[in-house]
């Protein structure tokens, strides 16, 4: 297992709502659903969205149906787009930015994902033997989030993601060789409303897996691989997920838990948790 608790990414790779023009807000679409009360189309600031580029209704969300904008994590790409790749011009005041920083966001969104990803790798123990790849993987991704917003625009991710996923794939595999017993492989599985509370998934793959509502009340998840997981409504009531690799902040807020849950140190128990 390891040894040390991966440190918290910095707010380079968190988002800093402050110094971001409310991209999430206006750049995405979303279809009206359990998520959202409401359709919109990418590229056409939410109903919601105020003059000063904060929600009118933050502190009600929940309540008025926007569950999925209380999950959604940007891993600091919004501020990044707002402040450097467009040097603090927003999409109001500099309308002819807008098309472009809405294209750029995306792109920019999943290199801060994989930077997110390759971070806490970096800082596991067991990957200690793909160090070297990883550190030149990080290098070439912060590169890029550097670029401007003509290099970023076009940019396809899915070859970056794919190397990049390869060498997650190898830490997984070293991390969750240490678990005790045969660990389980749930990779991509439906275990959508799955009974598993109290379960032994110590070193489990449940990398893509359909966790939505699943009951892991009381399950032992640490060492497992959640990078992807869906965990919408799943109960992580008494759970531990202490040493649970590629999890995320944006995972535990769409499930449920309690206090009681075990997480690592560098999370935050979300506050609708009873």
């Amino acid at each position: 297992m390891p040894t040390t608790t991966p440190p918290n990414p910095g707010p380079a790779l968190h988002a800093d709502c402050a110094n971001c023009f409310a991209l999430c807000c206006v750049a995405l679409p979303f279809a009206k659903s359990a998520d959202f009360a409401v359709n919109k189309a990418a590229g056409t600031p939410c109903k919601n969205l105020r003059q000063d580029f904060r929600c009118g209704i933050h502190t009600e969300l929940r309540g008025k149906g926007f569950q999925g904008c209380t999950v959604f994590d940007c891993f600091g790409a919004g501020q990044q787009v707002s402040q450097v790749t467009f040097g603090g011009r927003d999409w109001r005041t500099h309308p002819g930015t807008a098309r472009q920083m809405f294209e750029v966001f995306p792109v920019m969104r999943q290199l801060h994902e994989l930077l997110f990803y390759v971070t806490e790798a970096l800082a596991l123990p067991a990957a200690r033997p793909v160090y070297a790849e990883l550190r030149l993987a990080l290098a070439e991704t912060e590169a890029l989030t550097g670029a401007d917003a003509e290099t970023l625009a076009p940019f396809d991710v899915g070859a970056l993601r794919q190397r990049i996923n390869t060498l997650l794939l190898k830490t997984s595999e070293l991390v969750r060789a240490k678990a005790p017993g045969r660990a389980k492989n749930h990779r991509g599985a439906d275990l959508m409303g799955a009974r598993l509370a109290g379960a032994d998934l110590r070193g489990a793959n449940l990398r893509g897996a359909y966790l939505i509502a699943a009951d892991l009340s009381g399950a032992d998840l640490r060492t497992a691989d959640l990078i992807g997981a869906d965990l919408r409504d799943a109960n992580l009531a008494d759970a531990d997920l202490r040493d649970a690799i590629f999890l995320t902040q944006a995972q535990l807020t769409a499930a449920r838990g309690t206090p009681t849950t075990r997480l690592p140190a560098r999370f935050t128990h979300p506050t609708h948790w009873a």
